[in-house]
């Protein structure tokens, strides 16, 4: 389904940030403020530099990350949170600490 014709708001935030890679993308940002390519893929195990290119993208698309290309040999490319980006960073805390407790629940 396409996002523009989602009137609920908590669907509407799945589709924006569903799948295996967003969340992970967008915590790695959340904590490093800029990153390059590279260090994103360093930081999200498992993730092919293809798939993070393509998550990379779709989050730039829907205005959650912005894209800085430098003129240098070889290019250099960063990746921060835009101001909509950022405004998920009280949601990924709640999600870190969830986690965290549901964590210490199963040791």
């Amino acid at each position: 389904m396409e996002k523009n014709k989602i009137s609920c708001p908590i669907e509407y935030s799945v589709a924006l940030l569903g799948g295996k890679w967003k969340l992970p993308i967008i915590h790695a940002l959340v904590r490093n403020d800029v990153v390059r390519f590279k260090e994103l893929e360093r930081m999200i195990a498992g993730i092919t530099p293809k798939m993070l290119s393509m998550q990379l993208k779709s989050l730039e698309t829907d205005g959650l990350v912005e894209r800085t290309v430098y003129a240098t040999v070889p290019p250099t490319v960063e990746y921060k949170l835009t101001e909509v980006g950022r405004s998920v960073k009280p949601m990924m805390n709640e999600l870190e600490k969830s986690g965290l407790y549901h964590q210490s629940l199963t040791k």
